[in-house]
């Protein structure tokens, strides 16, 4: 699988990001469809920017989404679409009960529009991140809606929102489906710190707190039940563990947990098919990384865990959040003026290497 960069949040400063234009996806997501097609990429992440669509309460402008729509059917590429990838149309209060009522409305009328468009089963993420989003929008006022304190609060509007939208969608195309794509993270105390081990652990455990929430184990006044879990997506890059305080732990550390493993807990715990949503690495790391992450999904599919794929993401490279770098992220770079992208050949050579075994599924079933 791959998966384009589609965050639309509002940064501190006030400016909002649009990663599909900024990385000229919208200009050419027919040539870049076709170009993962071709290197055996066909499912793929991507997403709707809401604030474009929805600039109006109940008013829905759909071009800078069907252009999308249409080059994934002609390119023949399953797409899972991500409806809010940290980003809301201006004016819209997420504190509020009409966050989630919009939300589920916009949901309804995507659906209706792909399913008019196309003969495909639908597959959509409803809100990207949910633990992440409630921890940065609602902790630390690193993006919109820049709280502080809120975070749990903002996690029950995320899980709210996500649940409305599903309700919605089913009720316009009974055949959807529906995949998570929340953080996987290990927390660890310091050897020299035993005295953390139960704080590490808490935050730990609470990267479950919004699947539980969804399913209705935790804060069952939200509405949760087990029927809006399907497909458990899980996010996990080379940071996704560390010690209680904040410094990493360094994939080549005997604290490290194997990814194998933190899968298997996470299939135990919910016993859904699952797949990971997103991991990649930057510049030279990218084929270390991708290699790590192959074999570690080799060994969770030999165990009986059921991982339909793995998403590398972003699949193309992409100016930073905070300072417009160039992050070297993906298989493919910057297009150029006729829509080709530079392939990042020793990652292809991996992929390759990899489609050719057995044990990677390429499609969500």
């Amino acid at each position: 699988m791959g998966g384009f960069e589609c965050s639309t949040h509002c940064r501190r400063d006030g400016r909002r990001l649009d990663l599909i234009a900024s990385t000229r996806h919208d200009r050419w997501a027919l040539e870049d469809y076709m170009a993962l097609s071709a290197h055996g990429l066909k499912t793929i992440r991507d997403g709707l920017r809401w604030h474009l669509i929805e600039t109006r309460p109940g008013e829905y402008d759909w071009s800078s989404f069907l252009p999308l729509v249409k080059a994934a059917h002609h390119a023949q590429v399953q797409v899972i679409w991500d409806l809010s990838h940290y980003g809301i149309p201006d004016g819209l209060n997420i504190w509020r009960p009409e966050f989630v009522k919009r939300f589920s409305r916009f949901a309804a009328e995507a659906a209706r529009v792909i399913k008019n468009e196309t003969d495909t089963n639908p597959l959509f993420c409803p809100v990207n991140e949910m633990s992440f989003w409630a921890w940065a929008g609602g902790e630390v006022a690193f993006f919109n809606p820049l709280a502080k304190g809120r975070a749990l609060e903002l996690k029950h509007q995320l899980v709210r929102a996500t649940i409305a939208a599903i309700e919605a969608i089913r009720e316009v195309d009974p055949r959807a489906r529906f995949i998570t794509a929340e953080p996987l993270i290990n927390v660890l105390p310091r050897i020299d710190r035993p005295r953390d081990k139960g704080q590490a652990e808490a935050y730990r455990q609470a990267q479950f707190e919004a699947l539980d929430m969804l399913i209705g184990e935790a804060w069952p006044g939200l509405g949760g039940d087990p029927k809006y879990l399907d497909i458990v997506g899980l996010n996990y890059y080379s940071n996704n563990q560390w010690y209680i305080g904040g410094e990493k732990v360094s994939p080549t550390s005997p604290a490290y947990r194997p990814l194998y493993d933190m899968l298997a807990e996470v299939y135990l715990r919910y016993g859904r098919r699952m797949l990971v949503a997103e991991t990649g690495a930057e510049g030279e790391n990218r084929t270390a990384w991708a290699s790590y992450i192959f074999n570690e999904v080799a060994k969770a599919q030999i165990s009986g865990i059921p991982i339909d794929g793995v998403c590398l993401y972003p699949v193309v490279d992409y100016p930073g959040w905070d300072d417009n770098r160039h992050c070297p992220a993906g298989l493919l770079g910057y297009a150029d003026n006729t829509g080709q992208r530079p392939v990042y050949t020793p990652l292809a050579d991996i992929l390759h290497d990899w489609q050719i075994k057995p044990v990677i599924a390429t499609t969500v079933n």
